[in-house]
């Protein structure tokens, strides 16, 4: 069985395609669009009755062919057809949605062809990455006669999926694309009004509110045939640019706006160097894009028209060579796994990742502090410093600071809160404890103290280290927590009844805090997912009984 890669982050994890019937719940529609190509139609249904895993639906939307899609449709049972005025390729895709009822869906240009396992491994991205609204794939150009004519084209979108789309449309091709058909519809569908790239305005619009995944297998193949829209190299630079002025970040997003920026300057390069390839039109076709694109944007053509043209001077197995070199600078070898920045000895960032920004377990950290917010009031006691006091309180009518080393400015109450006598019984209504309790050897009598110190009713607040680094320069570590064994000591001090914890992470999140990436170079999409196997981080909500 052939495998390929779901790929969370800056790792590929295996998985194997999944055939037919093995995801029962996962149904996948497959809506084919025409517009007067009739003659490649039947390609792109025969490559659809060879899914490994086979489509639960198959739609063509005849957006007002003048010549024959029916009679080609009619050779495939199953294969049902909706006819529509001639209103574009947006409104042909829109009609398709709402004629499905899939939990899925992928759109087919008619041009085009999915590859065998093209379904298969889109649903096994999407078991790997719950909630995502979209699996993307990998695809080939063909030519005419579907001869493949270059590498595998791989998308990379990442976790950072919004900023990686605004620097550019990094999916390319919308077959390889498994869509989840209601968040697509949540997000607005496609839009008729744009003629063209109103695909990468779905992706963008898509990436705002969810995540993205991607993996590396081959799904489709995108056949050149001389009158592709995508060919007219100036009139996408347009289109694409209008679609990224619509998406224009706030400036108050300095990193939206950065890779805003760098996607409308690319966006120039890209399209200058299309029209030099060997790709698309041909003759005077080819002559009137350059024209116009050296035009546009005289420098990057012309930039492009010498990279160009030395290549093509060079002999053909160093050109090969060449091109081979740069491709895979840029997409791995099939069949491998992609460890990129991973593959080290050294993490990519020591200190949790707060030399690269803010850690990733702040995030679980600071959630389950605003969720609990109206219960920092009255008598708060809080560890090491009162900067959680300070933001989340509501109300604090008396504020202490605990801390073990007299030096700590600020503290209040000095001591090891595992030593009878350092806290006063029934004092506070409040407790912060955030990452804490690794460095207290002594926990049962530390969580005694703990709920002693509480007024009946009082809470604490904790949260403890799962899958960590070990901090070992300035502090004797002592512990590493499960959520099992969490709930075990808490409740025996203050009673089952009045512990609540939560385990927070998965194994995207653990791979980053263990290797110190920061939230500012994932986002927090990819840290809502919750995997109890993977926790970074436990959350404890204790209380004293009234």
């Amino acid at each position: 069985m052939n495998h390929s890669f779901a790929v969370d982050s800056f790792t590929a994890v295996a998985v194997e395609p999944i055939p037919a019937g093995a995801a029962d719940g996962d149904s996948v529609a497959i809506v084919v669009t025409t517009y007067n190509h009739a003659h490649f139609l039947a390609d792109a249904l025969a490559s659809i009755t060879r899914q490994t895993r086979a489509a639960d639906d198959v739609l063509v939307v005849d957006d007002g062919s003048t010549d024959d899609p029916a009679a080609v449709v009619a050779q495939f049972p199953g294969v049902r057809l909706l006819r529509t005025p001639n209103r574009g390729l947006a409104a042909a895709r829109n009609a398709g949605i709402a004629a499905i009822d899939t939990r899925y869906v992928v759109f087919l240009d008619a041009d085009d062809v999915l590859l065998p396992d093209a379904v298969s491994l889109s649903l096994a991205c999407m078991a790997a990455n719950p909630d995502a609204a979209m699996a993307c794939g990998s695809y080939r150009f063909a030519g005419a006669d579907l001869t493949p004519c270059s590498g595998p084209v791989e998308v990379r979108v990442g976790p950072q999926g919004h900023a990686a789309l605004l620097r550019g449309n990094q999916i390319g091709m919308n077959a390889v694309v498994l869509f989840d058909r209601e968040k697509l519809v949540e997000c607005g569908s496609f839009d008729p009004a744009l003629p063209r790239c109103e695909d990468y305005d779905a992706y963008l619009r898509i990436a705002a509110r969810h995540r993205i995944a991607s993996h590396r297998g081959l799904v489709a193949l995108y056949r050149l045939h001389g009158a592709n829209m995508s060919q007219d190299a100036a009139e996408m630079l347009a289109w694409n640019r209008r679609v990224l002025d619509r998406h224009r970040p706030r400036d108050d997003d300095p990193v939206a706006m950065r890779a805003w920026t760098l996607g409308m300057q690319a966006q120039v390069a890209a399209f200058a160097n299309a029209v030099w390839t060997e790709r698309g039109t041909r003759g005077r076709d080819k002559w009137l894009q350059r024209r116009r694109m050296m035009a546009i944007a005289p420098w990057p053509t012309t930039k492009a028209a010498l990279r160009q043209t030395a290549i093509r001077l060079l002999p053909r197995p160093l050109a090969d060579t060449l091109r081979e070199f740069r491709r895979r600078r840029i997409a791995a070898s099939v069949g491998r796994i992609d460890f990129g920045d991973l593959a080290r000895i050294k993490p990519v960032s020591e200190g949790f990742g707060f030399r690269r920004g803010t850690p990733v377990d702040r995030f679980y950290i600071e959630r389950f502090l605003t969720r609990n917010a109206p219960l920092v009031t009255g008598a708060v006691l809080e560890a090491a410093d009162d900067k959680y006091s300070r933001r989340f309180g509501q109300g604090i009518t008396r504020q202490e600071v605990l801390d073990i080393s007299p030096d700590l400015p600020g503290a209040t109450i000095i001591g090891d809160l595992s030593k009878p006598g350092v806290l006063p019984a029934d004092t506070f209504d409040c407790i912060i404890l955030t990452q804490t309790l690794q460095y207290v050897y002594e926990l049962k009598t530390a969580v005694e103290q703990l709920h002693q110190s509480l007024r009946p009713g009082g809470v604490v607040l904790a949260t403890m280290p799962a899958l960590s680094p070990i901090d070992t320069a300035e502090w004797d570590w002592h512990w590493i927590f499960t959520a099992r064994v969490v709930t075990r000591l808490f409740g025996e001090a203050f009673g089952d009844e009045n512990v609540e914890v939560c385990s927070e992470g998965n194994a995207f999140v653990a791979t980053c805090f263990l290797q110190g990436v920061a939230i500012e170079d994932v986002g927090e999409q990819w840290l809502v997912p919750n995997d109890p196997s993977f926790p970074i981080c436990i959350t404890v909500k204790a209380r004293r009984a009234a």
